[in-house]
């Protein structure tokens, strides 16, 4: 019997998603629960599992394709029975439905919130036609592939008299983006190359070989993440009243104590920067003036008394800001380690929906690209970001003489309905205080 999975919602609300990369071929074997696909969301980057057991019959949707929520994208012969009728099923179909007389709503899947029940509706594409995916006819069909795990990437051209690993999408990608995969150092499970590996090898030749193309101008669709982020960004900066403030501070009490926490046991796994200690710093701030860290509701302010610490990332699908939740309760060490693992899988594509929502309060470190100071928009539904420069040695007056010091410019934009002047001062002297400082956030803790 040939079973059709539908895409889920993976998100509250969300309609639809791109398909990233398949992990499966028409004539692989799956088994429930394997990873089959990765989408993206206007959120994140969600492996799907597989809800069904069997063959897969065919891929009903393309990489780079996006799909709405509930059409089907991939078919499974699970060798049911001699019927080889087609049966579509919902990918919630492994979970009894409600009685006939419950209201309708989302059933619990493997992944996300199910597909809302009836029909997904989207407004028509300008210029487009709605395609329709069909699985192949039996004379079109492929035949079966050799069955080989999904996750083992398959060999590539050699380097060096040594077989270079990549999966057939990354292949497919390096060869769409004229990337030699013998010139990549893969950073991917046995050395393979992964997707991120051919767009950072990708990036630096794309805009010379355009030019040399005689391209004069390069059109780059705007979706997903990137999507979202703008209209999120739109909507806050045309709706909240942000005020910025800026503080320089002088930060070699902090980078002395950076060094000290690398030399200790409790830190040996885990990369210790001066983030580690501006976030913690902001943590203390948010717990001396509650008001820093809240959210406007119309009639209303929702002062929390948690941290869901947001840390901006940059990623080749754009800006996204994972957080870290309940961040206030955790120790110097397990922040360290929360911190890492959140920038980490932010980077590699694999943050999941509920890592991007909730925040409370963001950090934006551009000092890591080199920047002194910004203003920093703020994330929607917080009341405030920080943003943290690069820190340079400069000249510095202590104790009345002229002297070299680690310096950092600090910028605090906030929701001027919020927090007025004063108390966004205060918040700000008081983070720049522990960081010249850092005695002071075990006082104030």
């Amino acid at each position: 019997m040939l079973r059709e999975f539908k895409l889920p919602d993976v998100g509250e609300g969300l309609t639809e998603a791109e398909i990233v990369k398949w992990h499966v071929a028409a004539g692989d074997k799956v088994t429930i629960n394997q990873t089959i696909v990765e989408i993206e969301t206007a959120k994140a980057v969600v492996e799907l599992p597989c809800p069904y057991e069997g063959v897969v019959a065919s891929l009903m949707a393309a990489e780079g394709e996006t799909v709405d929520v509930g059409k089907p994208i991939i078919s499974v012969d699970t060798g049911e029975g001699a019927d080889t009728t087609r049966e579509t099923a919902p990918a919630d179909d492994m979970v009894p439905a409600p009685p006939p007389e419950a209201k309708p709503e989302r059933q619990p899947v493997l992944v996300g919130y199910g597909v809302k029940l009836g029909a997904t509706t989207r407004r028509p594409r300008k210029g487009h036609a709605p395609a329709q995916a069909q699985a192949p006819t039996p004379a079109e069909a492929p035949p079966p592939a050799p069955v080989r795990p999904a996750s083992a990437p398959a060999l590539a051209p050699r380097r060096g008299g040594v077989a270079v690993l990549a999966k057939p999408p990354v292949r497919k990608l390096a060869k769409d983006l004229g990337v030699d995969l013998a010139t990549i150092a893969g950073t991917g499970p046995s050395g393979s190359i992964t997707r991120e590996d051919v767009h950072a090898a990708a990036a630096p030749q794309a805009a010379p070989a355009l030019v040399a193309a005689g391209v004069r101008e390069e059109r780059v669709p705007v979706k997903g993440v990137r999507k979202a982020t703008a209209a999120a960004m739109v909507a806050s900066a045309f709706t909240v009243p942000h005020v910025t403030e800026f503080l320089q501070v002088d930060v070699t009490a902090t980078m002395d104590a950076v060094r000290r926490l690398r030399q200790m046991p409790d830190f040996a796994d885990v990369k210790v920067s001066p983030l580690l200690l501006v976030a913690k710093a902001l943590l203390t701030a948010a717990r001396r003036y509650p008001l820093i860290n809240s959210s406007w509701a119309g009639d209303e302010i929702v002062v929390k008394h948690y941290v869901n610490l947001g840390i901006a990332a940059a990623t080749q699908r754009g800006l996204i800001v994972p957080n870290v939740k309940d961040a206030q309760a955790l120790s110097l060490p397990d922040l360290a380690k929360a911190l890492a693992a959140l920038t980490e899988s932010a980077r590699a594509g694999k943050a999941q929906p509920a890592d991007l929502t909730g925040g409370t309060i963001t950090i934006t470190n551009v000092g890591v690209f080199g920047i002194d100071a910004g203003t920093p928009i703020i994330n929607p539904g917080e009341a405030a970001i920080l943003a943290f420069g690069q820190v340079r040695d400069l000249p510095w007056v202590v104790d009345g003489q002229v002297v070299p010091r680690k310096v950092t410019t600090l910028a605090l934009s906030f929701d001027h309905r919020i927090v007025d002047g004063e108390l966004g001062s205060y918040v700000l002297r008081d983070v720049g205080a522990m960081l010249e400082d850092p005695l002071r956030m075990l006082a104030w803790s």
